[in-house]
């Protein structure tokens, strides 16, 4: 039989799936010699090479592959047996980190999620609101709200709730430029949208859709930036329901010509949706989008 604990399996998935050491070590707080230490007990007790080890990183070998959906397997095991036979299944605790865009995770989840942990004290929770891709099975985060559906996998994916996005300036701005009054009027115009070659998703290309082609004032990957850069006069800007529709300090932009809708999905690895800290945190997520639906559509 071989050698091996579950910690060193542990060390290998967060190799796995960061490809580096450092950061393996970081997400398992470690230090990099006892995750490599690690490794190698892994290595002798299995009597197999695992990775192949480059300036680039760990990659996996094939004796590493075939391992991997078994550590998987191991692991859902084990934390399937934390919640059930350790308890948490009824108190609702450990580490929960969400993976959402900025938009959604820094303007409409972050005001609302203390409430979360209010009601689940020993509930660690962390908010990575960014525009990046989010790998499930790199345990990138243990949930998932995106702007895109993502390819068939071992993911549990729901609806959670379309979005309207329009047109809006600065008062500022509409004084020093032409009246917009149709979309011919467009041609001319400054727009302030994302950088074309840092965007991961093609439902967030809104500009394609409204500006002439060429236009473009200011491009930025922050959609905050973009935000505050509009509210500041320099041009015009697609901006979700949600962030804009309230905000006194905007004016809307061709209501009736220029109106865009998109989806926000809800996605979790089928091995951590059962578990108590997980459905709770996808409860939660979604009670608070129902009860203010209204902020996320335009009349």
């Amino acid at each position: 039989m071989a050698e091996f604990d579950w910690n060193d399996l542990r060390a290998f998935l967060a190799v796995a799936r960061t490809g580096r050491l450092t950061a393996a070590a970081a997400r398992l707080g470690l230090d990099h010699s006892t995750l490599s230490r690690r490794i190698a007990g892994l290595e002798h007790g299995l009597t197999a090479k695992l990775f192949d080890r480059s300036p680039s990183g760990y990659s996996l070998t094939e004796q590493g592959g075939r391992l991997m959906p078994i550590a998987e397997e191991m692991e859902r095991l084990a934390l399937g047996a934390a919640e059930t036979v350790g308890g948490t299944a009824a108190s609702v605790e450990g580490n929960v980190r969400i993976g959402s865009p900025e938009g959604f995770g820094s303007w409409f989840l972050a005001p609302r999620i203390g409430a979360l942990k209010d009601r689940y004290p020993r509930l660690q929770l962390q908010l990575v609101a960014a525009s990046a891709v989010f790998s499930l099975s790199k345990r990138d985060a243990d949930v998932v709200i995106s702007v895109s559906r993502p390819p068939a996998g071992r993911l549990l994916v729901s609806r959670l709730i379309d979005y309207d996005l329009a047109l809006y300036a600065a008062p500022a701005y509409l004084e020093r430029h032409p009246p917009v009054e149709s979309e011919s009027d467009l041609r001319g115009h400054r727009f302030v949208t994302y950088i074309e070659d840092l965007l991961h998703f093609p439902e967030l290309d809104f500009v394609r859709h409204v500006a002439p082609e060429g236009a473009a004032s200011l491009e930025s990957s922050n959609l905050v930036a973009q935000l505050r850069a509009t509210l500041a006069g320099a041009g015009l800007c697609v901006l979700p329901a949600f962030l804009a529709a309230g905000d006194k300090r905007l004016v809307r932009v061709l209501p009736r010509e220029v109106l865009l809708t998109r989806s926000l999905w809800m996605i979790v690895h089928q091995d951590l949706a059962d578990l108590a800290r997980v459905k709770a945190v996808v409860r939660f997520i979604r009670e608070a989008v129902e009860a203010e639906r209204g902020l996320f559509k335009l009349a």
